[in-house]
């Protein structure tokens, strides 16, 4: 993940020393609905309206300019992110679009757009919450009775993973069998909400996006430990679909399709996380290497 992080900084020299120029006008990846998930559903596709883009510091942050015209946000936000990292990642989605903008492969800028809008209107304290509920459903926690390979396949992987959260935070982390999940002691979830809090906002719709991915709250602290990378995370939150697809077969191309997706949003989310939590800026003399 660090490595995309260098690759963005060897293309933000380019981007950042783009002009602007000219007055600014309101420009947002079309319109978007707010979705039950907690995030915009951005639209599918658009004919490439702009040729360059650019990045520019302003007093709220850093903005993203497509040709003379400042990117906003659905809300007509100016689109500001906090970190020049960031600025870059997300220019780099608008500058790699070809002659179609694809806007279900920008998943950055959909978590910006989220962040800035807040379209659910929820604090600090309540996407804390909603990212700790993921304990009751978590993949790895709950666990089949049969067969007694993919019952040993699961012990095998998610054991070690539970195994290392427990020593990581300090706190009990149960497994079930049972349909209705397992047992969350009130001192792990006290242990981390407490954890939780050190980042912010920003991040925390990260973290949620991360864990709606994997369907587990474990994995994406794996994650954002770099403990797990993301294929690893992936494949653990799908490890009974892919022993069901090693058992029976798959579908032609949709399994390849759905993994890739999987593993492109999960990134995504893991790489907005870290940008959102350094408040450091990329240093000019590193983009001029």
């Amino acid at each position: 993940m660090w490595r995309s992080c260098l690759r963005l900084r060897d293309v933000g020299h380019r981007l950042l020393n783009r002009p602007a120029g000219g007055p600014c006008a309101s420009m947002s990846p079309g319109p978007t609905i707010p979705s039950p998930a907690r995030a915009y559903a951005p639209p599918t596709e658009r004919k490439r309206f702009y040729q360059n883009v650019s990045i520019t510091q302003g007093e709220g942050g850093f903005e993203i300019n497509l040709d003379q015209r400042k990117l906003k946000t659905p809300q007509a936000k100016l689109f500001t992110v906090p970190s020049e990292a960031l600025a870059i990642a997300v220019a780099t989605e608008w500058d790699s679009q070809q002659d179609t903008i694809k806007y279900y492969t920008m998943h950055l800028t959909t978590l910006c757009n989220t962040s800035l809008d807040n379209p659910t209107q929820r604090n600090k304290d309540q996407l804390i919450r909603a990212a700790v509920k993921f304990l009751d459903t978590d993949t790895i926690c709950y666990r089949v009775e049969e067969p007694e390979t993919l019952v040993e396949l699961q012990r095998n992987e998610w054991d070690p993973i539970i195994e290392w959260a427990e020593k990581r935070y300090g706190v009990e982390i149960n497994s079930s069998t049972s349909i209705m999940g397992p047992s969350v002691p009130a001192k792990t979830r006290e242990v981390l909400v407490s954890h939780l809090a050190s980042y912010n906002t920003w991040a925390l719709q990260g973290i949620e996006f991360v864990a709606a991915q994997l369907k587990s709250l474990v994995l994406t602290l794996g994650l954002i430990d770099l403990h797990l990378t993301v294929e690893q995370a992936v494949l653990l939150s799908r490890l009974e679909e892919e022993y069901q697809i090693q058992k029976w077969g798959n579908i032609e191309w949709a399994h390849d399709y759905e993994l890739q997706e999987l593993r492109a949003r999960t990134a995504a989310g893991t790489l907005f996380i870290h940008l959102c939590s350094e408040s450091t800026t990329v240093k000019h003399k590193l983009l001029n290497e």
